[in-house]
C-alpha cells in the first residue's frame, strides 16, 4: 500500500500532520459506515477495507520515521544495496548517553533524565531538519543523495529508541510527593 496514494497527497517527508489528519478525517467521513446501510454486503466490505487503509497510511505517515521509509519507496531506494550505518561518532554518543540514561533511570535521577531527554529531543529536531534537506536533494537527484539519507534515517531510529527507552524510565518513575 502506497500510504500518499490512499490519502491523496504528494510523496514528500515535509508533510504536515495536521494535512495528514485533515485528509484522514474527510476520507474517513466519506467511508463512515452510516453511509453505507442498505447497501450491498461488498460495498460495505470495500468501504470498511478502505477505511482501515485510510487509518494505516495516516498512521504511517504520521511518524517522521515510517514516512521516510514511504518516501523511500516512492523513489525506490528502500533496498539499496550498501547500508548506511551512523558514523561511529554517533555510535559512541548514542552508547554513553544510553549509559547515562540507565543510571539516571535505575538512580531515579528525575532532573537528569529530564535533561537527557531534552538533550536527545534536540538532536532528533536537528536530524529532521537534515533529513528534510537530504530527501530534497534526494528527490532532485534520486541516487546522489541516497546514502545521507538512510544514514540520517539510521540516526533518527537510535534517537527514537533512546527516546523510547527515557519513556520507559519516566513512566517507572516513583511519584514526588
Amino acid at each position: 500500500m502506497d500510504p500518499f496514494a490512499t490519502l491523496g497527497l504528494p510523496p514528500s517527508f515535509d508533510l504536515d500532520v495536521r494535512t495528514i489528519a485533515e485528509r484522514k478525517l474527510a476520507l474517513s467521513r466519506a467511508l463512515h459506515p452510516d453511509r453505507y446501510v442498505g447497501r450491498p454486503a461488498g460495498e460495505r466490505r470495500a468501504a470498511l477495507s478502505k477505511a482501515l487503509e485510510v487509518n494505516e497510511a495516516a498512521r504511517q505517515l504520521s511518524n517522521p520515521i515510517t514516512r521516510a521509509e514511504a518516501v523511500l519507496l516512492t523513489l525506490g531506494a528502500v533496498n539499496d544495496e550498501t547500508p548506511h550505518a551512523p558514523s561511529q561518532a554517533f555510535l559512541m554518543d548514542i552508547l554513553e548517553l544510553r549509559e547515562d540514561l540507565r543510571a539516571a533511570g535505575r538512580a531515579h535521577e528525575q532532573a537528569k533524565l529530564d535533561a537527557l531527554v531534552q538533550q536527545v529531543d534536540a538532536r532528533k529536531a536537528e536530524t529532521l531538519k537534515r533529513l528534510s534537506v537530504a530527501f530534497a536533494d534526494a528527490q532532485r537527484n534520486q541516487y546522489a543523495a541516497r546514502p545521507v539519507v538512510h544514514q540520517l534515517l539510521s540516526e533518527l531510529r537510535y534517537l527514537q529508541r533512546f527516546s523510547d527507552e527515557a519513556e520507559a524510565f519516566l513512566d517507572e518513575m516513583p511519584l514526588a510527593l
